[in-house]
Formats: structure tokens, sequence, C-alpha cells
């Protein structure tokens, strides 16, 4: 987009309207101030150098300072990265329908469970393609709801992958259940279904695959190595991603969803739980209110209802389900624009011999939860964790994939693990680095981090 400035001072006016600009849209980098007096915003650094003409004057905002072409500063090498961001490993994508949604729920009095919590439940159970789903306050309630639902207890043995968010092993043990490890897939990080088969005891209650960064695990796989064996899912990642036609969450018997503001959608903390199955839901209603069963108030002003179980507080508020639903409506979009970036990434980040992006199996559609690569340390310039600090300094935000729970000091000393005990879990939380991929980043943002990644060689 251009505009014209008429007789006033090319080079003063590009500075003028740069600065307006940075201060409405941070993520404007470098603005054109042509030689027939127009002026080109919102081009990265480097896009401006090539698209600059002899003469030209090109201002770069965060560094405060210009050059014109053709004075030795047109090239990358010159001027790799002129401009410093930041960039956030995710920020949620909200915005006036979530704060319209919220102000009708206040304006209701509805402030806990309450009408936008059953239509939010309708609207994600219709979406998934299940009978059921139930709204919880976080991803962690709704893991342990659906182990506690489904009779898991004391004495039951639960087999989880070795390299996942701790809440996933946590619930297990909430239960009174013991938590069996097993490796995973140095290709997808998620369960490898080739050794459950080992774990299984006539203790065996329950497999609960993680759908790891939003990609399905081979549930069909692990299904055939623990035949008659419930396959609950953790699909906290996974809301939207799909595996040969079916949804995440329609795999197994029942999943668990988390709305974090890390996951594609989110209502700030929540979760759900869905499943086919009646009874299972009912339980899970109950569980979630204290243990009230549900109908069972007579309506008088006296009668509380009855509670015929030990249950808990996991109730989703009205507020947060507004939200949810809000989300929910964007999920298509956002999943379809992340698919998109991880895409860009992968193929320029496909020159570096020490950096594995990630795959998707045929067959399979990943929600894109994270884009998490794999840093081989016996090619790489520097450690896994120096390039994150590297990119660190440059204003870009990483993390480590997820966790290896054998490595972690609480299970380590309950359980005796040895670092060697699951070499791939290991080797995932030592050399993995997910970089930034969420809603909120403009093009340049995306054209900025593979910059500053394949600058260090």
């Amino acid at each position: 987009m251009a505009f014209a400035f008429g007789k006033l001072n090319a080079y003063q006016k590009a500075i003028d309207f740069a600065e307006r600009l940075n201060r409405a849209a941070l993520s404007i980098a470098a603005t054109i101030a042509e030689g027939d007096g127009r002026v080109v915003p919102g081009l990265s650094c480097l896009r401006a150098l090539r698209r600059g003409r002899q003469g030209d004057i090109v201002w770069f905002h965060h560094i405060r300072r210009y050059y014109r072409v053709g004075e030795g500063r047109e090239t990358e090498d010159d001027l790799p990265l002129a401009e410093k961001r930041n960039i956030s490993i995710c920020v949620p994508a909200t915005g006036e329908e979530e704060w319209q949604a919220i102000r009708e729920s206040l304006e209701t009095g509805w402030l806990t469970q309450g009408p936008r919590v059953a239509t939010f439940e309708e609207a994600f159970a219709a979406r998934v393609g299940v009978s059921h789903a139930v709204a919880v306050s976080s991803g962690t309630a709704a893991l342990h709801l659906m182990l506690a639902a489904f009779g898991i207890g004391r004495g039951d043995e639960v087999i989880v992958p070795a390299f996942t968010w701790i809440a996933t092993v946590n619930a297990v043990l909430y239960c009174g259940a013991e938590p069996v490890l097993v490796d995973v897939e140095p290709a997808t990080f998620n369960m490898d279904a080739a050794q459950v088969a080992d774990k299984i005891t006539e203790r065996t209650k329950a497999v609960v695959p993680v759908h790891l960064f939003g990609l399905c695990a081979d549930i069909d796989a692990i299904s055939v190595a623990a035949p008659g064996i419930a396959i609950l899912e953790d699909a906290a990642c996974a809301a939207g991603a799909t595996c040969k036609g079916r949804q995440a969450g329609t795999l197994g018997k029942a999943a668990a969803f988390s709305f974090h503001p890390r996951k594609s959608i989110t209502t700030g903390e929540g979760g759900m739980v869905v499943t086919d199955d009646d009874s299972l839901a009912a339980d899970l209603r109950a569980l979630r209110n204290h243990g009230q069963v549900a109908g069972g108030s007579s309506g008088r002003p006296y009668d509380l209802g009855e509670f015929d179980r030990l249950g808990f507080n996991y109730r989703m508020s009205d507020l947060h389900a507004a939200v949810g639903e809000v989300q929910l409506g964007k999920m298509d979009a956002f999943i379809a624009e992340r698919r998109k970036w991880a895409g860009y990434y992968n193929e320029r980040l496909s020159c570096l011999d020490w950096l594995r992006t990630p795959i998707v199996p045929e067959g399979c559609q990943a929600a894109w939860q994270s884009h998490v690569c794999m840093v081989d340390e016996a090619k790489s310039p520097c450690s896994r964790n120096e390039i994150m600090e590297r990119l660190a300094e440059r204003g870009i935000a990483t993390r480590p994939g997820t966790l290896a729970i054998h490595m972690l000091k609480y299970y380590r000393q309950r359980y005796g693990f040895a670092e060697d005990d699951f070499p791939c879990a290991r080797e995932s939380m030592r050399c993995s680095m997910a970089i930034p991929l969420h809603n909120r980043m403009a093009d340049e943002d995306y054209e900025y981090v593979a910059d500053a990644i394949i600058a260090m060689g």
C-alpha cells in the first residue's frame, strides 16, 4: 500500500509516518521512502532492502536508523537482523467477540456454571462428533475426572508415555493407581505402540496415549498391542486434529481436552471430557459437582439434592464457557493458519541438516498446538540450550517440547528411574525446541524467526 505526500519531504515524512505506524502496530518493521515521494509501510527489513531502489530511504523502526539504498547496506550479510522483535511462544487470539461474550454473561448474573456452559458443551460435542461433552475447570481436571469416572483406582496400572506434560501422569496417581511408562517414537514424539504389549499385566486397566503437540497417536496400533484394554485419550493439545478421517476425542472410550492459553483455542483455564458412553457421562457430571446426583433435587426450597459419592469441584464457569464458545467458532480458521505457517517453517528450515522439523504421518491432520523441532547437537553450531539463548537475545521465545517424566525429581525418587530407562524421552527433553507458532503472529514474525535460525549456520 502506498501513500502520496505531495511536496512534503519524503525522508522526514517517512520517519513521521513510520513512528505513527509503529505506535499502532508493533509488527511493522520497516518503511520505504521512495524517490518519487511515496511511502511503502509494513515490510520486513530484508524485504525493504531488497525492494528498495537506488536512492530510496529505508527507515528501520526498532533501531531508529535509516539507510539509503545503494550505500552498501542492502545485503542480508550487511544487515542480517536489523530490527529486534519480541515474539512470544504463544499469545491467545482473542478480541471483541470474546469481550462481548463475557459482558453478556456478566449481565445475566451467571458467573459460575450455568447456561453458557451447557451451550458450550453442546457445541463442542457436535464439533468433535460425540454424544456427550462435560466442561471442567482445567485440562488436568479433565484427565483426573476421566480416570476417576472410568473407575481407575488403587491397585490398577495405567500405561502412559514417558514424554508428556506432568499432568498426564499425576492424574493417575491422584486416583491411587500406578503409572507405567512407555517410551515414545522419535519421529512423532507419541507413544511407541511397539513397546506397549511388554508393559501389560493383569493389573492394567487403561492406556492413556497423548496426542502430543496436536498430532494424534497411532491408536490403531496401540489397540492391537493392548486388546480389550480401554483407550482413554489425552487430547489436551489436539482439539481439531484428525487421524484417518476420525476426530481426536473419538478414538477411544473417552478423551480429555485442555483450553489452556497455549492450546489452539482457549478459555483461559478450562477443559472438556468427551464420550459416547451415557453411563460414563452421568458419572462425569456427578463427580464434577461434588458427587451430586443429576436430578436429585425435588426443587423444593429446602432440598439441596442427593450426593451418593465422593466428588470434586471441577465446574467450569459461564465466563470461561462464553469465551470458549466464541473460540470454538474460530478453531478451524486458527488451525488452517497454523498449518500454513508450520509448512512455511518446514520448507524454510529444510536447509539445516542439524534441525529436524515435525512430520505428520499420512492420513493425519495435526492441530499444530506447537511446532516442535529436534536439534542434532552432533551437527548444530552449538547446543540446543545455546541456540535457545541466542534466539532469546533476538527477542524470540522458545521452549523445550515437554517433559521426560522419568527425569523429574519426584518420579526419580518415587520409582528409582534412571535417565537411560527411556532414551527417546530423554533425548526429546534434552534436544527438542518449540518455536513460536500462534494466531497473533504477523507474516514478518515468521520470516524473522526463520531468518534468525538459519543465520546460525
